[in-house]
């Protein structure tokens, strides 16, 4: 059974993903096969536990390939909180906000003012969210976990995919926050960029 953690992102993937990696019968990763095009994408391997906040955007494609067979996880943070991590990573790699911004509402980001970056990142968690609860309404295999309570929900999580291992050591991760926002370092950014060109220029 493969499992998709689906989520708006900024909601704490990162972090449930690590937890997952305490459970022995399934494998977990985060981001996994980001970076891949075609059925490459979606060559996730069964029991498997994937988090990726870009999955919403293939979810027709998920539908297809995997269908009511997987089980699935709709991870939600409280929108405030999740609008206020987005405001902080407009810039840098990987930008999702510059892209939703730019190829969605085809507006320039360095046209946007405060007012209007703020709008936007809310529109994107409710169209994320939505499209999200759309696909799951015929799914037999699901549940949504708060990241407000996620070390209960989790436990839920646990029974229902009926994982084996170390869940104490899960509920101590879940106390770890991954991958928090932080100010933006434009050398750091830098150097994401060149390893990535000379990732996909070596490997092509």
């Amino acid at each position: 059974m493969r499992i998709f953690v689906l989520t708006s992102g900024r909601a704490g993937s990162k972090t449930f993903v690590k937890a997952c990696q305490s459970i022995q019968n399934f494998t977990a990763s985060h981001e996994s096969l980001a970076g891949k095009i075609g059925e490459e994408r979606f060559a996730y391997p069964d029991n498997h536990i994937e988090a990726d906040n870009r999955l919403s955007w293939f979810l027709g494609k998920l539908d297809e390939k995997f269908g009511d067979e997987a089980f699935y996880v709709h991870l939600i943070r409280e929108k405030k909180k999740v609008v206020a991590s987005l405001l902080k990573r407009w810039k840098g790699r990987g930008n999702v906000m510059k892209a939703f911004c730019e190829g969605i509402y085809m507006i320039p980001t360095f046209t946007v003012t405060s007012e209007q970056k703020k709008q936007i990142s809310t529109d994107y968690y409710e169209c994320v969210n939505s499209n999200i609860f759309c696909f799951l309404k015929n799914k037999s295999r699901k549940m949504e976990i708060h990241l407000e309570t996620i070390e209960k929900d989790f436990i839920k999580f646990w029974n229902l995919i009926g994982a084996e291992g170390n869940l104490n050591s899960a509920i101590q991760s879940l106390k770890i926050k991954h991958n928090q926002s932080k100010k933006f370092n434009y050398l750091q950014n830098f150097l994401w960029l060149v390893k990535l060109w000379l990732k996909r220029f070596f490997s092509s």
